[in-house]
């Protein structure tokens, strides 16, 4: 809105420091953390009077959780939202087919895992919308929002450390829908830790936030050898807003929480952080950025194919973050040992930008 308001006056004087990308997403991280911060305290009480018990906790986790958070409200996640999308339309250039389709993505994962939290609140069990429902909508929503993207961009899908890519045709919309909803879940697996998903998000989404910005600008995309995206370094501000508006929930969620994000939160960013890598064309790389995510999942499938095929797990229990408690790490070890291994795959994730 407020580049508008400045295109409408020239750019003239003080106005055209918002035709600046590196000052509307500084000005959009800053947005989103203070009206997180502001909106925070009334979004607890108001989700605790509400929910009553609070988040359903699962029988079969860690013993210590149903003593230490039982009873914490959930759908934290649209403190989030919240932040995030009236900063985004505020500092984003509204003409953007980009800052939509994320925006289009974001909110209708928002709302898959808002039916999935409110289930498991009013029937007071862990389990929430049936799985199969919940991909076919996910699926769904990430399928057009890869449409609307290929049409601008290309189905081609980029290898790191190489200059070329492989022509995928319309499968491309498939695997990169699969990659937006993967994302949204591998998130929300990983949410089982106070703080554990929130920084690895912001670190993710920093990452992807920098490369937006190269692979949208053609110098830095032809010094590096990278595909040039019109219009991609736009979502620099679309990230700035989500870190601001994960600081603002980080703060409230820091051990103890005081609130959870939920799936409303999860599945949001991680469809987030997959729409944003498709659009850059990077969505191998974010699989070594967002490893910590992979690794999350990966577990679980490991896990489950292990116990149905010899009755026996790998874990002592998934994901992988309840086996090291299980281990007896300290949550707090937990998580943030799982922060540093979030920074050295993003670090490695950037350095494939250069090795080609």
């Amino acid at each position: 809105m407020f580049y508008w308001i400045a295109e409408s006056f020239g750019f003239e004087g003080f106005w055209n420091l918002f035709r600046y990308i590196t000052f509307r997403s500084g000005a959009a991280v800053m947005t989103a953390l203070f009206l997180g911060l502001w909106i925070g305290p009334g979004m607890i009480r108001w989700l605790a009077s509400k929910q009553g018990k609070g988040q359903p906790i699962r029988e079969d986790g860690p013993a210590s959780h149903l003593l230490t958070k039982r009873g914490t409200p959930t759908m934290g996640g649209l403190m989030i939202l919240i932040a995030l999308t009236v900063s985004t339309l505020l500092w984003a250039r509204l003409d953007s087919l980009f800052i939509w389709t994320c925006l289009f993505v974001t909110l209708g994962f928002a709302l898959i895992g808002f039916s999935d939290d409110y289930n498991k609140v009013s029937k007071g069990n862990h389990k929430g919308i049936s799985g199969k429902v919940r991909l076919l909508l996910e699926f769904a929503v990430a399928g057009v929002a890869c449409w609307m993207i290929a049409d601008r961009t290309d189905t081609t899908l980029y290898l790191p450390f190489f200059s070329f890519g492989l022509e995928m045709g319309p499968f491309y919309i498939l695997f990169a829908a699969f990659i937006v909803t993967g994302f949204g879940n591998a998130v929300n697996l990983t949410d089982g830790l106070d703080g554990l998903a929130t920084m690895p998000v912001i670190i993710a989404v920093l990452t992807f936030a920098l490369i937006a910005y190269l692979v949208g600008n053609t110098r830095f995309s032809d010094y590096l050898g990278i595909l040039y995206v019109e219009d991609a370094g736009e979502l620099v501000v679309f990230c700035l807003a989500i870190i601001g508006a994960c600081l603002a929930f980080l703060w409230y969620n820091a051990p103890p929480a005081a609130v959870f994000m939920g799936d409303t939160g999860s599945l949001a960013l991680g469809g987030a952080l997959g729409t944003v890598a498709v659009v850059v064309n990077h969505e191998l790389v974010l699989l070594v950025v967002g490893g910590l995510f992979v690794l999350e999942t990966v577990s679980v499938i490991v896990q489950v194919a292990s116990f149905k095929l010899t009755g026996k797990r790998v874990f002592k229990m998934a994901p992988i973050h309840h086996h090291f408690e299980a281990m007896g790490w300290a949550e707090s070890t937990v998580v943030i040992r799982f922060w540093i291994v979030s920074i050295v795959l993003a670090l490695a994730g950037l350095a494939t930008l250069k090795l080609r």
